[in-house]
């Protein structure tokens, strides 16, 4: 499996290409990893909830199958879609979204950044006040604690007949803004953060062939 990228795309056509391409395909048909970034757009999962998403703008939302609730897509952003057979590849859907948090951590500590999980909440977070600290993360709750956290990272999938699509975007240098204006994956107040917030200079097309390779190892 080698990546594929895709350069900036719409959001809505990229969804379908994906169903589609999961629909179609049978029992040898080779596994794919797109890489690529969207115009601006909110996506809604299937836990979403309309309250999240508090003033979008000229921002269209687009609601979605994959799992988890709102966050936005945009330009300078890394999204890394996954489209894998996980009963050929050997693992379940937990060890699948363990090896795409590996990958974003990882790819983070290639730029001398500790990543963090968070029980309970699916993503990569940093420390806001020293995000090149080595420390570890305390034990923290998901839904009340994200006291000196940014989200670096979200994730958010979908399994089809034991087939993955969606999968999970890296803020690199983006406008942040809009993130203001939602619950970003439903909790109210959430810091987002991207490597150029917290001091790590770095172009989309780096962070992408980090990502990739990261990936590609990890989820071979």
């Amino acid at each position: 499996m080698q990546p594929t990228t895709l350069g900036r795309v719409e959001y809505l056509p990229t969804y379908q290409a994906m169903q589609a391409f999961t629909a179609a395909r049978g029992e040898h048909t080779p596994d794919e990893l797109w890489l690529c970034e969207h115009p601006p757009v909110f996506t809604q999962g299937l836990a979403g909830k309309a309250e999240h998403v508090l003033a979008p703008g000229d921002i269209p939302v687009i609601a979605t199958n994959r799992g988890g609730q709102v966050t936005f897509h945009g330009p300078g952003q890394v999204v890394a879609y996954p489209l894998l057979d996980l009963r050929r590849r050997g693992y379940f859907v937990k060890e699948y979204v363990f090896r795409l948090e590996e990958a974003v951590l990882r790819t983070l500590a290639s730029y001398g950044i500790t990543g963090h999980r968070v029980s309970g909440a699916p993503g990569i977070y940093v420390r806001l006040d020293d995000p090149f600290s080595h420390q570890r993360l305390e034990p923290r709750a998901a839904g009340h604690d994200f006291d000196g956290l940014g989200k670096i990272a979200a994730l958010g999938v979908k399994v089809s007949r034991h087939c993955t699509y969606h999968g999970v975007a890296l803020n690199v240098a983006m406008d942040l803004e809009p993130f203001s204006r939602i619950h970003p994956c439903g909790y109210a107040g959430l810091a987002t953060v991207d490597l150029s917030t917290i001091g790590v200079p770095t172009t989309w097309n780096d962070a992408a062939h980090r990502l990739g390779e990261q990936l590609t190892a990890l989820l071979s």
